[in-house]
């Protein structure tokens, strides 16, 4: 009963509380997160972030029964969210890869993985929000209405910010003709 009074006071705001919960169950869903990933920071990351999502989505929680269970399946979740990702991540480099080998026959894996590092490299330099509402559309895979809502942003402000992205990475590859048609099946550029 004690964790559904904190909870309560935590949906009135009551940081005190947030942080009684928080030092109750961190260190131990940090170690439940960790039998998943087998690296601690990684782990720490989800955890933390879970909290992050509990305080400022405060006011909608509806927990009626055990709080440590809710917090435990939200951990799971939350790992199962960053996995799917990584799992994204990598299969988007691995699609570019393999349309880059099949539209450019003539160049060798080392010119193709010159040029998905370069892609990299130039996604890392967007301005942040930039680069997050990028990877949440082409990594996540999810639409600019879904983007906007989640960010707490307009759907025109998502827009732009793609259009300053695309921009960024014709840019980063405006003397390699081929890149830009390789990329076009992910991006409209």
């Amino acid at each position: 009963m004690q964790d559904l009074k904190l909870i309560n006071a935590i949906k009135h705001d009551d940081e005190n509380a947030f942080e009684v919960l928080f030092k109750k169950y961190y260190a131990n869903l940090v170690n439940y997160i960790n039998v998943y990933t087998y690296h601690k920071s990684t782990s720490e990351d989800i955890v933390q972030q879970l909290f992050i999502t509990l305080w400022t989505k405060r006011k909608e929680l509806n927990i009626t029964k055990s709080v440590k269970g809710y917090l435990y399946t939200v951990a799971q979740r939350d790992y199962l969210d960053y996995y799917r990702s990584l799992k994204r991540k990598d299969t988007f480099f691995d699609e570019l890869k393999e349309i880059a080998v099949r539209n450019s026959i003539d160049e060798d894996e080392d010119i193709v993985n010159r040029k998905i590092k370069r892609l990299k490299e130039i996604i890392d330099t967007l301005p942040p929000k930039c680069k997050e509402i990028l990877e949440l559309n082409k990594l996540s895979g999810l639409k600019y209405q879904e983007i906007a809502k989640h960010l707490g942003i307009s759907v025109k402000t998502v827009e732009s910010q793609m259009r300053i992205a695309y921009q960024r990475i014709r840019e980063g590859f405006e003397n390699d003709l081929s890149i830009l048609f390789f990329l076009k099946e992910f991006i409209s550029i």
